[in-house]
Formats: C-alpha cells, sequence, structure tokens
C-alpha cells in the first residue's frame, strides 16, 4: 500500500510541469487572458520592458559600490503591474504575461539588429549614433533577459505566496501593500543582481577580459541599491496598483479568463 501511495505520489508530481507546459501553450488561456486584461496595463508592461533593456546599455553612475544603468529608471513598472496582475488574475497569468514580455522584447531586439546592420549606399557614418543607441552586445541582451525571466517568476511567485498569509482580509490594503514590497525588493534585488553579474562579470569579462569597471562588491552593491530605490517607488505608487486592483473586482474584469481557471482544476 505505502508503495503504492509513493508510486501515485510520483506520478502525480512529474505531471506538474507537464500540465504547466501544457498550460503554457493553451491557445483558448492566452486568447482569454489577452482579452480580460485591460489594454493599457499590459501596452504599458511590454512597453516598459522594451525600452528598459535598451536602456540597459547605458551606465549612467558607477562608483567603487555601486554602479546604475538607465534601465533602472523603469524597471518598476513592470513589477508595479506585475503586482495588479497576480492580484486579480493570478501567479500562472503573471508568468505568462513574463514571457510574452521577453518574447516581444526579444523580437525588436532581433529588429533592432537588423535595422543597425543594414546600410546600402548613403553615409554610414552619419548612422553611428543611432547604431550605437539601438543595437545591444550579446552580453547585456543575454544578461538581462535571464535577469528578467528569475526576477520577474520569483516576483510573481513571492507575491501569491506573500498574499496566501493574509487569511482574514485577502483583499484589504495591507495584503496588497504587503505582498508588493516583499516580492518587489527581492525581485529587483534578483534582477540587478544577475544582470550586473552575468554581463559584466561573466560575459564581458569572458570576452573581451574586462569587467568595464565592475566587481563583485559593486555588483552587490548595486543589487541592494537598485532594490531600495524601486521599493521606494513601489511604495509611490502601489496606492494606485490597489485602487485599479479593487476597480476591477467591482466590475468584475476577468471574470471569463476566472472561471475559464475554475473549469481546469
Amino acid at each position: 500500500m505505502n508503495k503504492e501511495k509513493k508510486q501515485n505520489s510520483f506520478k502525480k508530481a512529474m505531471q506538474k510541469p507537464i500540465i504547466a507546459i501544457k498550460r503554457l501553450f493553451d491557445f483558448n488561456d492566452w486568447k482569454l487572458l489577452l482579452r480580460s486584461i485591460p489594454g493599457l496595463v499590459t501596452a504599458l508592461y511590454v512597453v516598459s520592458v522594451v525600452v528598459m533593456n535598451l536602456m540597459a546599455s547605458k551606465v549612467i553612475v558607477q562608483t567603487k559600490y555601486f554602479g546604475i544603468t538607465g534601465g533602472l529608471l523603469l524597471s518598476w513598472i513592470p513589477f508595479l503591474t506585475m503586482d495588479i496582475v497576480v492580484k486579480v488574475f493570478g501567479v500562472k497569468a503573471a508568468n505568462k504575461l513574463t514571457f510574452l514580455g521577453f518574447a516581444i522584447n526579444l523580437f525588436f531586439v532581433g529588429v533592432f539588429q537588423l535595422v543597425s546592420s543594414i546600410q546600402v549606399g548613403g553615409d554610414a557614418d552619419a548612422y553611428n549614433a543611432f547604431n550605437q543607441t539601438f543595437s545591444q552586445t550579446w552580453q547585456i541582451f543575454t544578461a538581462s533577459s535571464i535577469a528578467f525571466l528569475a526576477s520577474g517568476i520569483v516576483n510573481n511567485v513571492l507575491n501569491h505566496l506573500t498574499g496566501k498569509l493574509f487569511h482574514n482580509r485577502p483583499d484589504g490594503a495591507l495584503a496588497y501593500f504587503t505582498r508588493s514590497y516583499v516580492s518587489t525588493i527581492i525581485g529587483q534585488f534578483i534582477d540587478n543582481f544577475v544582470f550586473i553579474s552575468l554581463a559584466f562579470l561573466v560575459f564581458f569579462k569572458l570576452s573581451i577580459g574586462t569587467t568595464l569597471g565592475y566587481t563583485l562588491v559593486s555588483a552587490l552593491g548595486t543589487a541592494i541599491l537598485g532594490a531600495l530605490i524601486e521599493l521606494a517607488m513601489e511604495a509611490i505608487f502601489s496606492p494606485l496598483g490597489y485602487k485599479i486592483t479593487t476597480k476591477w473586482a467591482s466590475e468584475n474584469v476577468g471574470a471569463n479568463y476566472l472561471q475559464y481557471q475554475e473549469e481546469l482544476k
């Protein structure tokens, strides 16, 4: 009997990732999700992801203990929008949008690289500034992509798990702010640390023999400073996020998608 229970438990454990993959490619789920989330939130999320990764190529502050890229100025927006999506639509929906943001950013990076590399006639030197702005090195792109996926999923899962701690008032302001702050500071730390460490300490070091001035100390300093800055931005804008979630709840936004999720259980 115990052996049979263990076998059944093992089968269920093996089925979970298979089910998750199937749902990731569930066209009906995608259709309902993208129709249910108000377009402005989705557009703000996608645009901020593309522009944030483009701005990550620019180091705007660099000291012995930390460095800041331009992407940090916008990285709070994807986290804010995902806090809203996790609260209303659930962690699976937020993870799907994270993969969507990754795919769209990948597409535009390809377009930017293609446009920057094509030059038929004319003065090629006249477009150096354009090419340097819109073309990304593989080091920056790879590191930012890995950091984006890792931090996005961690943020979504932590937000969801923290919300479960509030059994009495899961929809209250305290629950929303707490889950947003906890997930943001940890998710942002991972985002900044993974990006700086991979891009400069690993990829640039291996490819061109230099870290461009970054050290492990400055990577940690950047991650901590970035997380604190993003937490401050979250504290400023999370009341707006909470108002949006309460408004959506009162208007039954996403009802069809949530009903579909219940049917899949």
